[in-house]
């Protein structure tokens, strides 16, 4: 192909692109209207439910990441700050990804640990509380 004939061709599939959409956020919502979210609700819930004790910093349910800010649980003295990651729509352990630090460092892996088994044993209460609906 000539270096002609692809700049023709490239132009022509811009112009196409132009006519099918109307305006500028048109273009820009596309994405918004077609991506699912691909992350477990139940995991998700579990997460916002488990962690209710720290402030949501940032939220987006599209890339599964949530981050909490600094919060101490209730009966602790232990001040977290937690990031979790939900990385598929599978009720399943290797979903689930948290991150939990001290304003000293990171924290105890068993706390880490702790944590995931408690938003994993909420995300099946939540998914049997649906069933049973």
């Amino acid at each position: 192909m000539k270096k002609e004939d692809a700049t023709s061709n490239k132009t022509s599939e811009a112009t196409a692109l132009a006519d099918r959409e109307s305006t500028i956020w048109d273009t820009l919502n596309t994405d918004l209207k077609t991506t699912p979210v691909a992350v477990n609700r139940y995991i998700w819930q579990a997460s916002l439910e488990v962690l209710d004790f720290m402030p949501i910093e940032t939220i987006d349910p599209f890339s599964g990441v949530i981050v909490m800010g600094y919060g101490t649980p209730p009966g602790g003295k232990t001040k977290y700050e937690a990031t979790v990651l939900v990385t598929e729509p599978a009720l399943d352990a290797r979903t689930l990804r948290v991150s939990l630090r001290t304003p000293s460092g990171p924290a105890d892996p068993e706390t880490m640990r702790a944590l995931e088994n408690a938003i994993l044993s909420r995300a099946r209460q939540l998914r049997e509380a649906d069933a049973q609906l």
